[in-house]
């Protein structure tokens, strides 16, 4: 396991004149790359083969290192090249489905934002739970068994897949069936099904609150809220119901876009608290705690009752649609405040204060 102490030490022998945010070519890295820049940084993106045209193109990158996997992230001479560049990894979903939470606390010794021990209690949907659960946080009744299910449920499969492969069941009958057929189109793997997770599907609203978790003011901060479009479950919707039963469609939960949500203001007092209660455990269970940015995946039923059935440790591409900044990130700070100039105004202020320890593992 790398120590924050050890990235603490490398840190130590950075130019910090010449620091470099650097994150992975995908995901949220638009936004990261921009707010690092607008707060004097460099920037760095590391790109798997024909992505790289997107930061050339909007040029929020100043260099650009070209991969043909992920993997490659975890060689030498990469590794030295970020370290010789100054860099800190700002994670995000792709570092963590594509290069993994065992090799992110194992293998990438360069100095990361935010608490990279904690990214496993997200990837892990039993540490998730527990998590949730020491929060005093509603989420939706799971099954252990597929046997024993007996209420229409949402099964999902382990990481950060975006969606990718979830189907809705009723009973064990067509728990076989689907996940049968999911095998044959290559849809999932003999592992993911091992490692199922099936949950109630609660009906409500989405609501995906990101927050940010300040270490130097010891505040929780509400960032945005969005909404997944998910194809083609959201096609689905504009399908009248006689025509969906003339013929299948397998549904599908793929995220292909995200956008804004404003909660009626009634209910900000609950999403505080609730922030507040993941940030206060998150220090008993994987200390220092959330650092940064971080994400409650909710239902709000018609109680005005809030489910979680997900937690992102990071940032989420959910705050995409706020890149010039949120309702929320105005009335804290104006406009032009995305998570990803949070980011680099938190580990601006922490070079101010020479607290960047707090911010680094």
């Amino acid at each position: 396991m790398i120590e924050p102490s050890e990235m603490h030490e490398i840190f130590e022998e950075y130019d910090k004149d010449n620091l470099t945010i650097a994150t992975i070519g995908s995901h949220s890295a638009l936004q990261i790359l921009k707010g690092g820049r607008e707060l004097g940084f460099n920037t760095l993106a590391i790109c798997k083969k024909g992505r790289e045209v997107i930061y050339e193109r909007f040029g929020v990158a100043d260099h650009i290192i070209v991969v043909k996997d992920y993997l490659e992230l975890l060689r030498d001479e990469i590794i030295n090249e970020l370290r010789k560049r100054n860099s800190i990894i700002v994670p995000h979903g792709s570092l963590i489905a594509y290069v993994g939470v065992d090799a992110i606390e194992n293998r990438l010794p360069v100095p990361l934002f935010g608490n990279r021990k904690i990214l496993r209690w997200e990837s892990d949907r039993n540490l998730e739970r527990q998590w949730l659960s020491k929060a005093n946080i509603k989420m939706p009744k799971e099954t252990k068994d597929p046997r024993e299910i007996s209420c229409l449920s949402i099964v999902k499969f382990p990481g950060a897949k975006g969606g990718r492969g979830y189907f809705l069941v009723q009973n064990y009958g067509e728990f076989l069936r689907k996940s049968r057929e999911m095998l044959k189109k290559k849809r999932i793997t003999k592992e993911d099904l091992d490692n199922v997770t099936i949950q109630e599907y609660v009906m409500g609203a989405n609501m995906y609150l990101s927050y940010f978790y300040s270490p130097l003011n010891d505040t929780v901060e509400l960032f945005g809220i969005d909404r997944r479009w998910e194809a083609n479950i959201d096609g689905l919707t504009r399908i009248p119901a006689i025509d969906q039963s003339n013929v299948y469609i397998e549904p599908s939960y793929v995220v292909v876009g995200n956008a804004p949500v404003v909660a009626r203001e009634s209910l900000l007092a609950k999403i505080f608290r609730m922030g507040d209660d993941i940030v206060a455990v998150s220090k008993e269970i994987a200390p220092p705690g959330m650092l940064g940015p971080f994400c409650l995946e909710t239902m709000v039923t018609h109680h005005l009752e809030f489910f979680a059935f997900e937690i992102s440790a990071r940032i989420v591409a959910g705050t995409n649609p706020f890149m010039n900044g949120s309702p929320y990130s105005y009335v804290q700070y104006g406009c032009n405040m995305s998570m990803g100039k949070r980011i680099a105004l938190e580990l601006r202020n922490a070079l101010k204060e020479k607290k960047e320890h707090l911010l680094i593992t």
